[in-house]
């Protein structure tokens, strides 16, 4: 980065505290967080029960856990448009709405296939929040809190798991799969209720030319002692320079706006390649396959929600200390042992018996670094890394990308198991994590510190370098 806009991970342009209404607007936003990571993850406990019920065969169960991820690539592409033309704030509440029928749809669903189709419509909320919640908590948030506040998004979606592993857990009479997936519409009404409450983004209603209103918008999100003047100028500033340029999808591929692009889109795709979405949907099903009990595959899939939990409330605390870039590099090696030595037990035979204590405890220690590291990264990229005149399409691309990279994981992960065996699938994963490392080695600078707009200039300046 060019020493005129960089400042060291942790230092501050504020010396004043944090709106409490600031708080209150990204705890209630980041409902829309648990509630992808409750959708995504209750098929976890839900998908035993519903193979029995309609008797699926390992392809139709696939198909069922992976459909919500068909719905989350479409509504990932198309809310970036959404949210530029009718406002962050506004595509939230329609998340929301979608995100409430979808769960009552799909807990109605009479036959696979109608539940199919209700899961991708649920999903197209999953898609849209995952667009749009980190863009509107990253442009009302102040610079140097910036990445606590989008990772709150992140530990919304690991409560919305653990939420889901428990639930999963509980219910085990026939038909409960259906309450398992109903109860999502009570956050996702309450999430539809309050969103009118919170301001619109500054930054859209700058770019819409209603500067007044983005005035009083930052003001309700800062406390008293913070200079708005400055801000907002900043703001207009980087706002009038784009008036002129390219913008939306086809700006995502200038020479200048590339490096962004590369690094938040790479980030993106290696939050699911490093597998983590295998272990939260499968987990129960692997387990299940190497000699566990239903109750203890169950047990051990709740573990491994506590652990994605913990590890990024974790990451919403030392983000900013230690920096995006470092944190992945210091995490993503732990992920390449764990599931190289879990490959290795399965191999030889000691996934069960007295040996089945390491397996679980290889698997937790995968999900710490993996939790903890890049997965705290990957939203937070994508939120902040673009320019203005981008920012709704980047985002719209890096959720596209996790989603779509999340399909192609899910899709296969059954079938992957049947044809490389439990321990080379996890020597592949493995190696998508090595190769996660040298990416961001090679591609990712870092962003603790600095301001959008201060983003934006390195980019201009050609030094958003690692």
């Amino acid at each position: 980065m060019s020493t005129a806009v960089y400042r060291a991970p942790g230092t501050s342009q504020s010396t004043t505290g944090v709106s409490k209404f600031l708080v209150l607007a990204t705890t209630i936003t980041s409902i829309a967080g648990f509630l992808y990571g409750y959708d995504t993850g209750i098929i976890s406990g839900a998908l035993m029960q519903i193979a029995r019920e309609y008797k699926l065969n390992r392809q139709m169960q696939e198909i069922v856990a992976s459909s919500i991820l068909v719905g989350a690539v479409i509504g990932g592409l198309s809310c970036g448009w959404l949210s530029e033309r009718f406002g962050r704030r506004n595509t939230v509440s329609l998340v929301a709405a979608i995100f409430a029928l979808g769960a009552v749809a799909s807990s109605l669903a009479s036959s696979p296939l109608m539940l199919i189709l209700a899961r991708i419509f649920l999903g197209f909320a999953v898609g849209g929040s995952s667009q749009t919640v980190p863009v509107y908590i990253a442009e009302i948030a102040p610079a140097e809190r910036r990445g606590n506040f989008v990772t709150a998004f992140n530990v919304a979606i690991g409560l919305g798991i653990v939420t889901a592993s428990i639930v999963g857990y509980s219910l085990h009479s026939p038909g409960s799969w259906r309450w398992m997936i109903a109860l999502a519409a009570i956050p996702a009404t309450v999430l539809l209720c309050c969103m009118p409450l919170f301001p619109k983004s500054p930054r859209w209603l700058v770019g819409m030319s209603r500067h007044e209103e983005a005035r009083k918008s930052l003001q309700r999100v800062r406390v008293a002692g913070d200079d708005l003047e400055q801000e907002l100028t900043a703001i207009q500033q980087t706002s009038e320079k784009e008036h002129s340029e390219i913008k939306g999808w086809p700006a995502l591929f200038q020479p200048w706006v590339r490096p962004a692009t590369i690094a938040a889109l790479g980030v993106a795709a290696f939050t699911q390649l490093s597998g983590i979405e295998m272990m939260i949907y499968y987990a129960p099903t692997i387990l299940s396959g190497a000699g566990f009990g239903s109750s203890a595959a169950l047990l051990a899939s709740v573990g491994l929600a506590v652990v994605y939990v913990v590890m990024t409330a974790v990451g919403l605390m030392i983000v900013e200390s230690i920096g995006r870039r470092r944190l992945m590099l210091v995490m993503i090696p732990g992920s390449v042992i764990s599931l190289a030595i879990l490959g290795s037990m399965f191999s030889k035979g000691m996934a069960a018996g007295s040996h089945a204590w390491i397996l679980v405890a290889c698997l937790l220690i995968y999900m710490v670094f993996n939790a903890g590291g890049i997965q705290v990264c990957g939203w937070l990229m994508g939120s902040e890394v673009y320019p203005l005149s981008v920012r709704a399409a980047g985002a719209s691309a890096q959720a596209g990308m996790i989603w779509g990279a999340d399909l192609v994981v899910t899709i296969t992960a059954l079938s992957l198991v049947n044809l490389a065996g439990t321990s080379g699938t996890m020597w592949i994963y493995a190696g998508m994590n090595l190769l996660a490392f040298l990416f961001v080695w090679r591609f990712v600078p870092e962003t603790a510190g600095l301001s959008l707009e201060e983003i934006e200039g390195a980019l201009r300046a050609g030094t958003f370098k690692p």
